[in-house]
């Protein structure tokens, strides 16, 4: 089902230049300093978020992880996972050609557009993919209505 938003041209410009710190941040391999204060020294966590009618699916990729380094909350309508990732014992007269994997400390939050039932909530970590389910309220699932047409049944609500 697709929604219509209103476009916003301060929204489009914030995200442009949202991408642009995180693509500088990247290449320089600094943090991106206009992140507010919350997320300063925390690398950005990539998230896959999916839908369905009865509910949203998260999966993460966190390899080398293990369950308990993850640290996962939801608080009014909005999902926060955080976690960090050792450095490995670097000898000092050990010279590096190539070190690409990042170490330290990583935190995602995503606000979810409808509610969702919290107690129900279900993580699952297999292979270093972290994969949330997260149901939604029974207020948002679309129900069928049933068609009476003159006082009889013609579809039954499922």
């Amino acid at each position: 089902m697709s929604r219509i938003v209103r476009w916003d041209p301060i929204r489009e410009v914030a995200s442009m230049r949202n991408q642009m710190d995180r693509l500088m941040a990247d290449v320089f391999n600094t943090p991106a300093t206009w992140q507010n204060d919350e997320y300063a020294g925390y690398m950005r966590l990539a998230l896959d978020v999916s839908e369905n009618d009865e509910n949203y699916t998260v999966h993460a990729s966190v390899p080398g992880m293990n369950p308990e380094d993850l640290d996962i909350s939801f608080t009014e309508n909005t999902l926060t996972i955080k976690g960090e990732s050792k450095d490995e014992r670097v000898d000092e007269n050990e010279k590096w050609h190539l070190r690409e994997r990042r170490f330290g400390s990583f935190m995602r939050t995503i606000s979810l557009p409808t509610m969702i039932n919290a107690d129900a909530i279900e993580a699952n970590f297999d292979n270093g993919v972290l994969t949330l389910t997260l149901p939604k309220a029974e207020e948002v699932k679309p129900r069928r209505i049933s068609i009476k047409a003159n006082g009889q049944k013609v579809v039954e609500a499922a």
